[in-house]
C-alpha cells in the first residue's frame, strides 16, 4: 500500500520511502519500484517527475495523458515549487543563500554528476538553514532548475555534502538524508492552489 498524501480524479501525490525506484530500471531485480505500486492501486496513473531511489518524499502521478502533459510542462515552465530537507556535514555561516553553478554529466563515472563550466546547464538551488549543530547542518533547499543530482552535487561542491551520501562524499549514514517535504502549485483543471507537506522521517 503506497501513502496517499493527496487524491482526486485528475492527479495522486504519493510519498515515496527512501531505497525504493520511482520507475522501473532494467534488469528483472529492479522492477519494483513506486509507479508500479501506484499502477496496481491506480490503473493508468502515470509518472510526471522522479526523485533518486535514495531519496524519500513527494511525487505527483497523472491520471491520464492529457492531465500528465499539463503537469509536465508546468514542471518545465518552473510552475511548481518544490522545496526538500536536507542534513549535510559541517556547519553553514549563512543563514540563507543560493548556489549557481552549472551541472553536467561526469560520463566516466556515471551516474555521478559533476560541475561543469563548459557544458553543464544552468543550474540554481537556494537554501535556508533550518538549525545547527557542531558537526551538522539541517536545511530546507529549493531546486529552481531540476537537474539531475541537482542538490546532492551543489552541496558537495561547496564542501558540505548531504549526509549518507556516498556518491558525492557524504559522511556514511543509515539512508540519505534529503527528503522532497512541500510541493506547491496551481491544480491544473481547476487552479486552486494545492499546498501538500510531508515531514522528514530523519
Amino acid at each position: 500500500m503506497t501513502e496517499l498524501i493527496y487524491c482526486d480524479e485528475s492527479l495522486l501525490v504519493v510519498n515515496k520511502p527512501a531505497g525504493l525506484l520511482s520507475v522501473p530500471g532494467r534488469g528483472e531485480d529492479k522492477q519494483d519500484c513506486l509507479s508500479a505500486r501506484v499502477q496496481q492501486e491506480f490503473p493508468g496513473a502515470l509518472v510526471v517527475h522522479r526523485l533518486d531511489m535514495a531519496t524519500s518524499g513527494l511525487l505527483i502521478f497523472a491520471r491520464g495523458d492529457a492531465i500528465q502533459r499539463r503537469l509536465s510542462e508546468m514542471f518545465r515552465e518552473r510552475r511548481v515549487l518544490k522545496r526538500y530537507v536536507a542534513v549535510v556535514s559541517g556547519v553553514l555561516e549563512d543563514d540563507d543563500g543560493q548556489i549557481d553553478l552549472p551541472v553536467g554529466a561526469d560520463w566516466p563515472n556515471r551516474p555521478r554528476q559533476k560541475i561543469d563550466a563548459e557544458q553543464g546547464k544552468l543550474s540554481l538551488t537556494r537554501y535556508r538553514v533550518l538549525a545547527r549543530n557542531a558537526e551538522t547542518t539541517r536545511l530546507e533547499l529549493e531546486p529552481v532548475t531540476g537537474r539531475t543530482h541537482q542538490l546532492r552535487v551543489h552541496m558537495a561542491a561547496i564542501g558540505h555534502p548531504i549526509i549518507g551520501d556516498a556518491l558525492y562524499g557524504g559522511r556514511a549514514a543509515e539512508r540519505l538524508m534529503l527528503h522532497a517535504h512541500i510541493l506547491n502549485f496551481a491544480h491544473p483543471f481547476s487552479a486552486d492552489p494545492l499546498s501538500l507537506r510531508s515531514e522528514p522521517p530523519f
